[in-house]
């Protein structure tokens, strides 16, 4: 396990000393918690008149958690997640993604198909809890949800092999099968591929749809494979990439120095840096196929990008980190705020992963556990 002078050491040119956290208390996080979780541990999208709540929502609040060493918020997280998604066992049910308030005013689940980016960030954030807080049943439902992901997930391509659907309904398709680059994170996968040759597979896939599905170095919010053709434009969305794809950015920026592909991922999405640079803010959606853009995308998308950019060593980070600085979100804005705890979490030297996709909080070797 790497030391928080190991971890100061490997910061990314152009990332300031100042960045690093030397605190153990983490004020974004105890804001989120009082903004949006209730005391039961219900992560709380209020953009929606349902006051819905995502297994999304409820695996960034666990992987937060952890991050903060909040093992009381972990274990509400949990149980709340296992109680009103998962009809109490997570051990047999993957969690249903939407729950909300129902038209006939009832707080219930409204979609029970499972979403399998949150599948795997709960899967991925009870291993490391397991391994961090030493909780072997931590551990032991991290790999049960994680196999149980595949066994309804995952699905061999014609002429691409072994993939994750982004669900277990909805994704077959007569003409080919629906994918989200955003929803297999390359740290998660690397993680994955240390239990097991399968999850090595998927990841190497998983990094040719990012490469492959942006062509023009911008990643789409959704792509099809046909298995005749190969990557095509989504049939429902186009190849627009905002809100979703703003998350390839996250992850591929977050990338240890020594991951595997760091260099060639970093290099091909170096278009989403050089235009951030020149508009001065990175636009709300661009077109993966032909590269057109528009709109200024949220301070959360300037947020989200702090990695990316600080690996870069491009000028924009500075820019950027400003931005976040002076045009603070609404608190209880949910998915901007999500992309903060992520990107200028990463960006205060609160968290690293290595290449291998193990989380490395700086609490470790700074906080009392």
């Amino acid at each position: 396990m790497k030391t928080l002078a190991a971890l100061v050491l490997s910061v990314p040119i152009g990332l300031p000393a100042s960045a690093v956290a030397v605190t153990c208390d983490w004020p974004a996080w105890d804001s989120y918690k009082a903004a949006m979780m209730s005391p039961d541990g219900r992560i709380i999208d209020r953009s929606t008149e349902q006051l819905i709540s995502t297994s999304e929502g409820q695996s960034y609040g666990l992987f937060f958690a952890l991050l903060a060493n909040d093992k009381a918020s972990f274990e509400r997280i949990l149980d709340w997640t296992r109680n009103n998604l998962a009809g109490g066992n997570l051990e047999a049910n993957l969690p249903a993604w939407l729950w909300g308030r129902s038209k006939d005013g009832k707080w219930q689940v409204l979609d029970a198909n499972n979403a399998t980016d949150s599948d795997l960030w709960i899967a991925y954030t009870l291993l490391e809890a397991g391994r961090l807080w030493d909780e072997p049943r931590y551990s032991t439902l991290g790999q049960n949800m994680l196999w149980r992901s595949a066994a309804q997930s995952v699905r061999k391509l014609p002429k691409l092999g072994l993939m994750m659907l982004p669900g277990d309904v909805g994704f077959d398709k007569a003409d080919g099968w629906r994918l989200n680059p955003s929803y297999t994170p390359p740290q998660l996968m690397a993680r994955f591929a240390q239990l097991s040759p399968v999850w090595a597979e998927v990841a190497n896939n998983q990094q040719r749809m990012l490469l492959e599905g942006s062509p023009k170095g911008f990643a789409p919010d959704w792509l099809m494979w046909k298995s005749g053709s190969g990557w095509a434009p989504d049939t429902q969305n186009g190849s627009a990439g905002d809100y979703d794809a703003i998350r390839v950015y996250l992850w591929v920026g977050m990338l240890a120095e020594d991951a595997a592909n760091r260099h060639t991922l970093q290099q091909h999405f170096a278009p989403m840096v050089s235009l951030t640079q020149t508009l001065g803010y990175p636009p709300e959606t661009v077109d993966a196929v032909t590269g057109a853009y528009k709109g200024k995308g949220p301070t959360g998308f300037s947020a989200a990008l702090l990695p990316l950019l600080a690996s870069a060593g491009s000028p924009a980070y500075a820019v950027q980190k400003q931005r976040v600085q002076q045009e603070p979100l609404a608190t209880d804005a949910y998915y901007n705020q999500s992309l903060a705890l992520f990107g200028q979490g990463w960006d205060e030297q609160r968290y690293r992963f290595d290449k291998n996709g193990q989380l490395l909080p700086a609490w470790i070797d700074t906080c009392e556990q």
